[in-house]
């Protein structure tokens, strides 16, 4: 099978990641503050996870620099996170780029 070449914007993207991405489903919670300071929660699952960030799908749309608290339901750890990409709205919801902001290596409790 012959190689395909990268275009720039590829090698950029990988250049820019860190650590190895996994698919997984880990159920997560994900809490944040409104305007006028009003709290909000919601309940989602990752679609892909890093050491340092998932992939999530929510239903509302936050901004970019969002910061949020991630509470990976299966461990019942917690760590506050910023939105640091945004994607197409989906059926189901928002893809949302997530960065956690003082990641634990085993806050997925996955071997990554």
């Amino acid at each position: 099978m012959p190689l395909q070449k990268q275009t720039s914007g590829e090698a950029e993207s990988q250049e820019k990641r860190r650590g190895r991405r996994m698919n997984s489903r880990v159920p997560i919670a994900i809490e944040w503050e409104g305007e006028g300071g009003r709290s909000f929660r919601a309940q989602a699952h990752t679609r892909m996870v890093n050491p340092y960030g998932c992939l999530v799908v929510l239903p509302q749309n936050l901004g970019l620099e969002q910061r949020v608290r991630l509470t990976n339901l299966a461990t019942h750890q917690s760590n506050p996170a910023v939105v640091v990409w945004r994607g197409s709205p989906r059926p189901e919801g928002w893809e949302l780029g997530l960065e956690l902001i003082d990641p634990g290596m085993d806050f997925w409790g996955l071997e990554l």
